[in-house]
């Protein structure tokens, strides 16, 4: 056993070194959103030399947007790149291109407005193409598009008369704008046309000096927008022609896009600040940026991205050179065959997929939604909204677990910026009549929310009495990865404010134990709707019951932690000491999901609310909860069936790794990895999770591409507050030899390990605030202190 003051570099070394990763990752100072200026110091730095990629033969079908192209984003902007050779597209987004409003209204049967009108949608900003004279498909070879998830680009490559031509594209978070950089070697020009489109009735407006398109509006709700692109040839000439810009004979052509609206996360000004005019930013954007050459944006890129994306590798064993040799989109149909041998690397790839998305679609803007940043028309299912019964949650168990905590501030962001609306909308309309959920004691304080959510402090659909409880659980286990204690006084007041809710909303009633017949008071959740199915007026449900009792015990916490509201603090306890929690049913043997033996719902329904306290709570754990408890964890889950949309799956796998069912867990998500045309639901050629509605369509929903990677993460550590096992759930696919590098565990300790043969090797803690935990390696517990900065190393069986 080794300790350091400083956190233990040599399994880092050795695989960088192996990934072809050694480069020094480098801070970048930058001032993202529209009206923001760009790097005042600038940080570079060169591509890595290997790392994974997701590659094609064959570019994006454009009638197929959403399951073929490419995503790209910087947090704010979005991409969906096609790659066409003759004729490339870009489908763009802003993340606050948001339609709709506060939404202050409630329908006859006590529904918030869910509706484009009322409730809003994300939609779409702009389309972008590039047509390229003579690069027809046909008349090219070695054609290749490549995503490198190491470097944060895609790539697209081929060859037309013996020539090379190439295109680089990213979104940088830096600089804020898009780039587009084609080049070639061998003696080639590039000529073509370039041609913004607004979606929304624009007009394009040009500007022949700086070689610039625009277009600007506003929105029925006052969210004023712009989007500008400018093109620049190395040699040749770009003009405007015909309704485009006109690039001809250039040695190589750098297209720059920026786009933007007058959103603020800034209740008082109505979540929209007039003093700001996207067109004068986006234009400022776009000059700020062409004074540099492209290899330079490119680096600046590279630079801010790898000082995330490195935080973490994985390897879960090695692959082998038929499935090295592959492309994507055969590799992923090979392994979904019946018998298939495993492909290790190609899982890695998918669960840095998910980390690539995680810094590309959430930065410190907006949260990730339903779609994330990537849309194919500006009718996104579900208004790719924030809902709030699990999706919105699932999107951000990941980044604290997978080495990006600056990655889950969005989400912080977006819950303090809309706390205000949300408290004076329970406040004015919790207790309305109309609302079947409402309070009947009449009593009513704090907040929360419907089911859905939009950017400007609105509500959709149903309220959803316990959403207020497990926004607070993502907030504070956040915390319980990072311990910054000036993030735990941000969120306090909304910690507070869902107690207060709690504290009006819980009943008081006289329950009669089972075993000997002794009645005694409890407090129950009045009349509720178990997510989604059920009865609507259920008194007492699990998911309320054990959300609050979650809720309660980290307000404790947190309250402990700052010194204040002492006396607060010890009401919430007595109420939580108070909670009614769930039985095993006498007739399924399962957790009861609502307050009778009998199941109310649909027993293998999608979700999985009646486990709540199992994950994401820690009220019931595998190894100190009663094996009856555990068992009856064990029936429903069974109930609930191993079958479902992407994301139900990757809740259920990671339940199974957390009773540590490595081989279920694994099914789980070799099924969310197949072709989804082959069961209804799975994953499409550019990795995103879709679900089929038709023979050839299907609808893509980004939390699954989350929940999978965390239900992996999860195999390979669990933790909880004083207690981290290692490999609790290591499937035999990856047990030959492996490495994990940058995995969070809860408590302030950040994971390093190696495994041979499914066990344990080499491991490093490394303290992020975390001072004391247990250390679970096989059967084996250790107890480990530290102080922040320190590092152990263990190898196990050493002297």
């Amino acid at each position: 056993m080794k300790k350091t003051a400083d956190i233990n570099t040599e399994a880092r070394r050795r695989f960088l070194k192996m990934t072809g990763t050694m480069a020094a990752l480098l801070p970048l100072l930058s001032a993202p959103g529209i009206a923001g200026t760009a790097p005042r110091q600038r940080r570079t730095r060169a591509p890595s030399a290997r790392g994974p990629t997701l590659w094609y033969a064959q570019p994006a079908s454009e009638k197929n947007v959403i399951q073929e192209a490419t995503p790209i984003g910087n947090g704010r902007m979005g991409a969906l790149v096609g790659g066409d050779p003759a004729r490339d597209f870009l489908y763009l987004t802003d993340s606050s291109m948001w339609l709709g409003g506060a939404n202050r209204s409630l329908d006859a049967d006590g529904q918030f407005p869910y509706d484009v009108e009322g409730f809003g949608s994300f939609t779409m900003l702009s389309k972008l193409f590039v047509e390229v004279d003579g690069h027809a498909l046909s008349g090219i070879a070695d054609y290749r598009r490549e995503l490198d998830l190491a470097n944060g680009y895609l790539r697209i490559s081929y060859r037309k008369d013996g020539i090379r031509y190439l295109r680089e594209i990213f979104a940088s978070y830096p600089d804020d704008v898009v780039v587009m950089h084609c080049s070639q070697s061998g003696g080639g020009t590039w000529s073509g046309t370039v041609e913004l489109q607004g979606m929304h009735g624009e007009t394009t407006q040009f500007s022949p000096r700086t070689a610039s398109s625009h277009f600007s509006g506003a929105l029925p709700n006052g969210l004023a927008y712009a989007a500008g692109i400018r093109a620049i040839g190395a040699s040749g000439s770009v003009s405007v022609e015909n309704g485009a810009l006109r690039f001809t004979g250039c040695d190589a052509l750098t297209i720059l896009y920026c786009g933007g609206t007058n959103y603020t996360p800034d209740v008082a000004k109505g979540y929209l600040d007039r003093s700001i005019d996207p067109l004068a930013a986006v234009k400022q954007k776009l000059e700020a940026a062409a004074s540099h050459a492209a290899v330079v944006l490119l680096h600046t890129h590279i630079a801010d991205y790898a000082a995330l994306y490195e935080t973490m590798q994985v390897k879960l064993g090695t692959s082998t050179s038929q499935q090295r040799s592959s492309d994507t989109w055969t590799r992923l149909q090979a392994r979904a065959e019946p018998g298939a041998p495993a492909d290790p690397e190609l899982e890695a790839a998918y669960l840095q997929f998910g980390r690539y998305l995680t810094i590309a679609g959430s930065r410190d803007r907006l949260p990730t939604s339903l779609q994330g940043l990537w849309l194919s028309d500006n009718t996104p299912e579900w208004m790719s909204d924030y809902h709030n019964d699990i999706n919105i949650q699932m999107n951000y168990w990941l980044p604290d677990r997978a080495g990006l905590p600056a990655c889950f501030d969005a989400l912080a962001n977006y819950c303090l910026s809309q706390y205000q609306s949300w408290t004076a909308l329970t406040g004015q309309y919790f207790n309305d009549k109309r609302n079947g959920f409402r309070n009947t004691s009449g009593k009513l304080a704090g907040w929360t929310v419907a089911i859905s959510t939009n950017i400007f402090g609105g509500n959709g659909w149903w309220w959803h009495p316990a959403g207020s409880a497990w926004l607070c659980n993502s907030l504070w286990q956040h915390y319980q990865y990072t311990f910054q204690r000036d993030y735990l006084e941000r969120i306090y007041p909304l910690l507070k404010g869902a107690c207060e809710f709690w504290e009006a909303r819980l009943l008081t009633v006289r329950i009669a134990d089972p075993v000997d017949g002794q009645e005694s008071e409890v407090l129950i959740d009045d009349s509720d709707w178990s997510p989604e199915h059920g009865p609507k007026d259920a008194k007492g449900i699990t998911y309320a019951q054990e959300l609050v009792w979650d809720l309660f015990a980290n307000y404790q916490q947190a309250a402990a932690i700052l010194g204040v509201d002492e006396h607060y603090r010890a009401v919430i306890g007595a109420m939580q000491a108070k909670l009614y929690l769930p039985r095993i049913s006498s007739e399924s043997g399962g957790l009861e999901e609502w307050m009778s033996p009998q199941d109310l719902g649909e027993p293998g329904h999608r979700h999985l609310s009646p486990l709540i306290g199992f994950f994401p709570g820690d009220r019931i754990t595998h190894d100190h909860s009663p094996p009856a408890l555990i068992d009856g964890v064990t029936r429903l889950l069974e109930a609930r069936g191993m079958t479902s949309y992407g994301w139900a799956c990757a809740w259920r796998a990671i339940c199974w790794a957390r009773l540590k069912n490595s081989e279920r867990a694994y099914q789980l998500i070799l099924s969310n990895l197949a072709p989804w045309q082959l069961r209804g639901n799975g994953t499409a050629m550019n990795l995103f999770d879709i679900y089929q509605t038709t023979p050839h369509s299907g609808i893509f929903q980004i939390d699954a591409n989350f929940g999978t990677p965390t239900a992996m993460l999860e195999m390979l550590l669990y933790s909880r507050p004083g207690w981290i096992e290692l490999l609790p759930a290591l499937p035999a696919a990856w047990s030959a030899e492996g490495e994990v590098i940058g995995i969070g565990a809860r408590n302030g300790f950040v994971v390093d390990m190696r495994w041979k043969d499914g066990v344990v090797t080499r491991a490093t803690l490394r303290s992020v605030g975390g001072v004391k935990t247990q250390l679970k390696l096989g059967s084996h517990v250790r107890e480990i202190a530290l102080r922040t900065g320190e590092s152990i190393t263990i190898v196990p069986h050493s002297p």
